[in-house]
């Protein structure tokens, strides 16, 4: 082992130096510090100030984490997520790992994580296999970036760690849409004229509700009868940013059955605009709609008439089985909804289809040919 030895300088000081390793290129480098006077109290501190030194460039070198706490590990995830996210992500991804601290502890050693700790802790929560394995998305998620980034030495017992089994998927889907019958329904028994059209408006254009509040008037072109996609507003953070991806940018046609809504939608922005001055499609007093007045709203609405509560996106959902329904492809509705790709559009078409061939079979069963 090296230890520090002292060099005594033309300028009558005296230069402290000690040699050690560069993890990176396994090549002797030295650290050094020049002081006064060479005396017991000056060593120690030169000491003190080399190992500083040699620690600070140890930390440049990148050398992996052994003993990194799960804690420290989401520390450094939001450090990155912060610039290389969008601000809904990062606040998403932020609660998603508080959730995964609580469950496995902020103070485990992540490299001593094994797929039966995780498996028993999840399960522990007594959450539902859907909720489960969405916080494992995110674990994985978490671990992954650790390991890119040498913070993590080993992620081989993420392969031995099974999704948790789910409600068969029958029991959930048609929540997740609404019936023409009920959207009408729906829309029949509101009373608030801007969330019924905003509403109307969801369902006919499929649009998400961050897309339809950052909708600016001249992103409605009657005459080409167009919608320009071109942004969403984050209502978590109140701001308008980019949309959620590149396909998201995008034109939506509007139909004929939309177009007398988009009319009086437009008019009615006009005229406020005369007020306030403010250039949106659909807003409150200048500023944008409220998510959460509007999904209050709908929550309460469809419980009284439907019996059971519905959010915002499904509306959005509704739009894809109403098209469905009239016979458009998959590729189709994706490319109108701005989807790369999407899981529930095509269980809802693969749900809708089933029900339309049983459908056909009844009417068949009852044919009489000769």
């Amino acid at each position: 082992m090296v230890h520090m030895w002292v060099e005594e300088l033309k300028n009558g000081k005296y230069k402290f130096v000690e040699r050690y390793e560069d993890y990176l290129t396994g090549k002797t480098r030295k650290a050094s510090v020049t002081l006064n006077k060479n005396t017991a109290a000056t060593r120690k501190q030169a000491q003190a100030a080399i190992t500083a030194k040699i620690e600070k460039a140890l930390k440049k070198d990148y050398a992996p984490a052994k003993d990194i706490t799960m804690k420290d590990l989401v520390e450094e995830y939001r450090k990155s997520q912060a610039l290389t996210v969008k601000k809904s992500t990062y606040k998403r991804n932020y609660h998603a790992c508080n959730t995964l601290m609580k469950i496995l502890g902020e103070n485990v050693l992540v490299n001593r994580l094994s797929a039966r700790y995780v498996h028993d802790s999840f399960l522990a929560t007594r959450k539902e296999g859907g909720t489960l394995n969405e916080h494992l998305t995110r674990f994985r998620a978490l671990i992954h970036w650790g390991y890119k980034n040498e913070l993590i030495q080993d992620i081989s017992f993420l392969d031995k760690i099974e999704l948790f089994p789910d409600k068969p998927h029958r029991e959930k889907i048609q929540d997740k849409f609404l019936e023409a019958s009920e959207a009408n329904l729906l829309l029949d028994y509101m009373t608030v004229d801007k969330w019924k059209k905003l509403t109307k408006f969801l369902i006919l254009s499929g649009l998400r509700f961050g897309e339809a509040a950052a909708l600016e008037i001249s992103d409605l072109d009657l005459k080409e009868r167009i919608i320009r996609v071109s942004k969403t507003y984050d209502y978590n953070n109140n701001v308008t940013t980019p949309p959620k991806t590149f396909s998201s940018v995008r034109d939506v046609y509007i139909q004929d059955e939309m177009l007398d809504l988009c009319q009086f939608i437009r008019y009615d922005a006009l005229c406020q605009r005369m007020v306030t001055g403010c250039n949106l499609l659909f807003q409150d007093n200048g500023t944008h709609v409220n998510y959460f007045s509007f999904n209050a709203y709908i929550r309460e609405n469809s419980m009284k008439c439907l019996g059971r509560f519905i959010t915002p996106h499904v509306l959005r959902h509704t739009h894809a089985s109403l098209m469905i329904e009239q016979g458009l492809s998959l590729d189709i509705i994706a490319r109108r909804l701005g989807h790369e790709d999407s899981e529930i559009t095509r269980k809802i078409y693969i749900h809708i289809t089933e029900r339309l061939k049983e459908k056909e079979n009844q009417i068949i069963a009852g044919i009489k040919i000769l």
